[in-house]
């Protein structure tokens, strides 16, 4: 049998130990990183069950002390003097080895941002150099930089100066949420220590770098979270997110350059150094390495923070370390699996989720800040997301009109199918306000209100149960087609709220448009609801006028 010729072992020609020619001298100096001739195979195909020697954050279930010594126990500020010494090029290579994508939400790889500060010569710009540590956790669900703050406030500042020293920064400043008042404590108590210690401050760790570290309590806005509103609240400002070019490692804190970074991500960078970027690369998919923790929260037996490998399958983390769904995993309904800004997935799409960046993202989701949040069949789940929509709503900072208006339209549309108020039409009404929010607005805060929504709408539009047909969402196939019997128009709600509406106009009278009683309207100046069904013969009802001036 001959193997055609793309299937032969390739065999590179030797280099000559007196000459080269320049073709093999380029063919042998091909790597991976520039030339694939085919797709890497994964490293492994299961993924999961790390151990607890592996494990990075030790303490986040605060067993052992918080404080110095038990940090030290630990493995915490080992050599870290060798590590500041090896200088910026050396860290962030190994960084970049590793593989390591940013916790907080996006995935940037984080060698590569660390990077950004030290353009070619960055010596000669004289204006002091920042990084900024985002621990402003406030997104519904997410709970994991909170346990590190609480039990490993160490790692996180023998980070920061790691990372600073990467960035060739001069102080870091740690912005923490306001609510995190035993967390604020335990970072500030790790603060001073290490500058007791000598770790921080004047020639940090005896390396001759001089670092400050700072702890900033922000004031409960959940926008502050966007790096750029943070670095406008550390100022002094309103928290509104700034328009970019220029990004903050150009003009950041005080018009200088600066990183701004999440708490877990720069706490894990002493470690991965310690034990080596393939140490940490080893753990889950290509692309997606390491480990990560994960905080599972809702219909689960056993709700915790776990530090699990990257890529483990989304079932098995919930089976292993919760104890499963509460009800069985039959009885689930879906799972948001990164947290309340991504979009929530049905049972059949979460028994082949894998928890990591990429194959989230290939199910129209993504990790997020690896907040699981499980919901079973018991949940009322359109009432569940609007209350996402009212979250976003509330905290939306009001300086993009898209976003302003758009969540204002997203929580009361929300609410009329919540109510049983809404129509069928309003279903792609609903989906089209999330796209002109979606991708509009300066930060991403638009975006987080709208995938939850578009979420629901992709996966339960026709879901045909208690929650959906007793409350008039009319999605699909799932529309009453009972007629009322006093009109004989076409319902397009539940039996249940036809009953209410009858029984309110029993007692009330018949309402007319924008929900006020017909005698209380002027028919002859009243507009048809858009989003309701305009009532036969209003405009030729004599009732009287209402004689209030503000109508």
């Amino acid at each position: 049998m001959v193997l055609p010729r793309q299937l032969l072992p390739r065999v590179l020609p030797r280099a000559s130990a007196k000459a080269t020619s320049p073709v093999v001298a380029a063919i042998q100096r091909r790597t991976l990183a520039t030339v694939q001739d085919a797709p890497a195979p994964p490293k492994r195909t299961t993924f999961g069950g790390l151990r607890d020697q592996d494990r990075i954050f030790t303490n986040a279930y605060r067993l052992g002390d918080h404080g110095i010594k038990g940090a030290m126990k630990r493995g915490d500020w080992h050599r870290t003097k060798d590590i500041v010494l090896k200088g910026d090029s050396w860290i962030i290579d190994q960084i970049k080895a590793s593989g390591l994508r940013g916790r907080g939400g996006a995935g940037f790889p984080s060698g590569l941002k660390w990077s950004f500060m030290n353009k070619p010569g960055w010596e000669k710009d004289g204006r002091p150099r920042y990084l900024v540590v985002n621990a402003d956790e406030g997104e519904p669900g997410t709970c994991k930089d909170r346990e590190i703050l609480r039990g490993d406030p160490h790692k996180l500042i023998e980070g920061c100066l790691v990372a600073g020293r990467a960035m060739n920064a001069n102080a870091a400043y740690i912005y923490i949420r306001g609510e995190f008042f035993m967390e604020s404590d335990h970072v500030q108590q790790a603060i001073d220590e290490a500058y007791k210690a000598g770790f921080i401050g004047k020639n940090a760790c005896g390396s001759g770098y001089d670092f400050d570290v700072y702890l900033h309590r922000g004031a409960g806005a959940y926008i502050c979270g966007e790096e750029t509103a943070l670095i406008e609240s550390i100022e002094g400002k309103q928290g509104k997110p700034r328009l970019k070019p220029p990004f903050p490692a150009d003009v950041g804190l005080f018009g200088c350059p600066t990183t701004v970074a999440n708490v877990e991500t720069v706490a894990v960078a002493p470690t991965i150094i310690r034990r080596g970027p393939a140490w940490f690369d080893q753990f889950g998919r290509d692309r997606n390495s390491g480990t990560k923790l994960f905080c599972i929260s809702g219909h689960v037996n056993k709700p915790c923070v776990v530090e699990e490998e990257m890529s483990i399958p989304l079932r098995e983390l919930i089976d292993k370390h919760c104890g499963g769904v509460r009800g069985g995993w039959d009885n689930l309904l879906g799972i948001v699996p990164g947290g309340s800004s991504v979009p929530v997935l049905p049972k059949h799409l979460s028994e082949e989720a894998l928890m990591d960046f990429d194959s989230l993202r290939d199910l129209q989701s993504g990790l997020g800040t690896g907040a699981v949040i499980v919901m079973n069949k018991q949940t009322d789940i359109v009432r569940a997301i609007a209350r996402f929509a009212k979250f976003y709503k509330h905290e939306s900072c009001g300086q993009c009109t898209p976003c302003r208006e758009g969540t204002t339209w997203l929580e009361k549309m929300m609410d009329r199918f919540v109510v049983g108020r809404a129509h069928e039409r309003e279903i792609e009404m609903l989906w089209e306000l999330t796209k002109q929010i979606e991708g509009h607005t300066i930060c991403a805060l638009g975006d987080a209100a709208a995938w939850p929504v578009q979420g629901l709408l992709r996966h339960f539009r026709e879901l045909r149960g208690v929650s959906f047909l007793e409350r008039g969402f009319v999605g699909g196939r799932a529309i009453s087609e009972s007629r009322s019997a006093d009109t004989g128009s076409l319902s397009l709600a539940g039996p249940e709220v036809e009953k209410r509406v009858f029984e309110y106009q029993q007692q009330h009278g018949q309402v007319l448009f924008g929900g006020q009683l017909r005698a209380d309207v002027n028919p002859n100046l009243a507009v048809p609801d858009n989003l309701g069904i305009s009532l036969p013969g209003a405009a030729a009802s004599s009732s009287p006028v209402n004689a209030n001036p503000g109508l």
